[in-house]
């Protein structure tokens, strides 16, 4: 298997185990959550926990560019509202403090809902949240300057990167970031107030292509002349060069649903031929493949993986 592809997997009884849970099903690439993703409260990752997923990660055939961490569901960065917004700021800072000490170089953004306020003050306060993310996030937190060792891991280290990654949304009510122009926008918003933070810290921005959202959000990708016509979108709106994985989700629901239910790859409206055609599009080469399908009666994660890896042209 040539390509990256993984899953996002459980940390149930312990980060490191995330490692174990992937090279289980024999991926190359993975995602997870480095806390409960419904809680705002997160447990503080022990000395001991970051040195077992350094470790086993290091000792595996898996590049560090195809980790992944996801942001919790709860955070809204474009909220209008005070309080949310800085709790939502809060955790982002938190989360990229978490995914550096674990040496997992990309955290994936829902971008959140504007509330009503408009679009252009829902991406006004995403990027606002970014940018204050990316100003603080080395400096360790007030609770653990308390605690802190003069080496500890969980003070972002100078010569480790992070990437910020934003994930295109299912085009729900009052959402941020559905269309490929407004991701565009966003990006370019981000770049230009962040020179200085980029350059200096070798941060950066990309996005995630997730194909539930996408097509629920009225891209279609059923076909291969489909799936080519979206990928010019993409790459005249956003730019290839910012594209940094794909979330491979099939959808339970019809084009421009505006729903964000996943499905099994090739079970749902997208079909075995639309993913056929996009596993095999130049678009996507060497870009890192996260599956977020369902775990039930009718497949597994290695259901899954094999049937993609099927569909690929060999």
């Amino acid at each position: 298997m040539n390509m990256e592809i993984g899953f996002h997997v459980s940390i149930s009884g312990g980060i490191s185990n995330s490692v174990d849970n992937i090279l289980k099903i024999r991926c190359n690439a993975f995602q997870i959550f480095s806390r409960n993703p419904r809680a705002w409260a997160a447990k503080p990752l022990e000395e001991r926990d970051i040195e077992n997923f350094r470790t086993k990660l290091n000792d595996s055939n898996i590049n560090t560019k195809s980790v992944f961490v996801h942001m919790p569901y709860l955070p809204n960065l474009s909220s209008a509202l005070d309080m949310l917004h800085q709790k939502s700021t809060d955790t982002l800072i938190e989360e990229l403090r978490r995914s550096t000490a674990l040496g997992i170089p990309n955290v994936i953004l829902h971008l959140g809902s504007h509330g009503g306020k408009g679009k252009e003050n829902g991406i006004n306060q995403l990027v606002k949240a970014c940018e204050t993310a990316l100003k603080n996030y080395r400096e360790p937190s007030s609770v653990a300057k308390r605690s802190m060792k003069k080496d500890d891991s969980l003070n972002a280290k100078k010569e480790e990167t992070v990437c910020l990654i934003l994930e295109n949304s299912a085009n729900k009510k009052n959402s941020i970031g559905s269309r490929f122009d407004e991701i565009g926008l966003i990006l370019d918003k981000m770049k230009s107030s962040l020179p200085n933070q980029l350059s200096h810290k070798g941060s950066s921005f990309g996005v995630c292509f997730d194909t539930c959202h996408a097509f629920a959000a009225g891209y279609d990708l059923r076909t291969e002349n489909a799936v080519s016509e979206t990928f010019d979108k993409f790459s005249t709106e956003v730019g290839l060069k910012n594209l940094k994985v794909i979330h491979l989700n099939d959808s339970k629901d019809k084009i421009n649903s505006n729903r964000d239910r996943h499905e099994h790859i090739g079970l749902g409206m997208i079909g075995k031929q639309g993913f056929r055609a996009l596993l095999n599009h130049e678009s996507i080469k060497n870009t890192p493949i996260i599956m977020e399908t369902p775990i039930d009666n009718k497949r597994g994660n290695a259901d899954n993986l094999k049937f993609v890896v099927e569909l690929l042209d060999k």
